[in-house]
């Protein structure tokens, strides 16, 4: 997340279960290691009616009218909403990639794969665990085309209205990488001084590894 909160945030409703990273981004598509270009591929065999494969031209592809993203009214949605198990299966980082080249900040959803979650928390996408009847009063409102505000300091979700919805968990670490949009290199670095203050020490204690 670029900002602390994201304000007026649009949401679409994935109304699927396990869901996993296959369906996120076809293997086909994941012989890039670069983090951007898999926007539109994202749910590729469901967006579209034809069978996808790289470097083709999207624009002239046939889509599925009957999936939720290729609807209008939840174009520029920045919240994914989904049920229980996202992400399962692949353990690469590419899903994690395609939902962000999308435009996607934040996803929510019942419960997570567990590497798809850390993933998510690693490359800076939001990802909140919420009740089945907290998802259920966000796929209502997102169904009725209603924003939300998602506060990460605060950690809650409110309404249009900036009435409280629900409080959610994250863990600290978590939090402070996303609102600080540091990945676990860049965490280390923060504690740079002190390692090499460490390393200045364990050579002056053991310089028979050093040689």
């Amino acid at each position: 997340m670029n900002e602390y909160t994201i304000h007026s945030a649009k949401m679409v409703p994935l109304d699927r279960s396990n869901i996993d990273t296959d369906q996120i981004i076809p293997k086909q598509f994941l012989k890039s290691i670069k983090k951007t270009g898999f926007g539109p591929n994202l749910f590729d065999s469901w967006r579209y009616l034809d069978s996808g494969f790289p470097g083709q031209d999207n624009s002239k592809r046939q889509l599925n009218p009957e999936f939720v993203l290729n609807d209008k009214k939840y174009k520029g949605s920045e919240v994914l909403i989904s049920k229980e198990n996202f992400g399962c299966g692949s353990s690469r980082e590419h899903a994690v990639w395609a939902m962000q080249d999308y435009g996607i900040k934040c996803v929510i959803a019942q419960s997570f794969a567990d590497i798809f979650y850390n993933n998510c928390f690693k490359n800076g996408l939001l990802a909140i665990s919420l009740s089945k009847d907290s998802i259920e009063e966000l796929f209502r409102l997102s169904e009725k085309g209603e924003n939300i505000h998602v506060d990460l300091i605060n950690q809650v979700i409110l309404d249009s209205n900036e009435l409280e919805i629900v409080k959610f968990e994250i863990e600290d670490f978590r939090k402070t990488s996303v609102l600080e949009g540091l990945d676990e290199i860049g965490l280390s670095l923060k504690y740079s001084k002190s390692i090499m203050s460490y390393e200045e020490n364990i050579k002056k204690l053991t310089p028979w590894i050093f040689k």
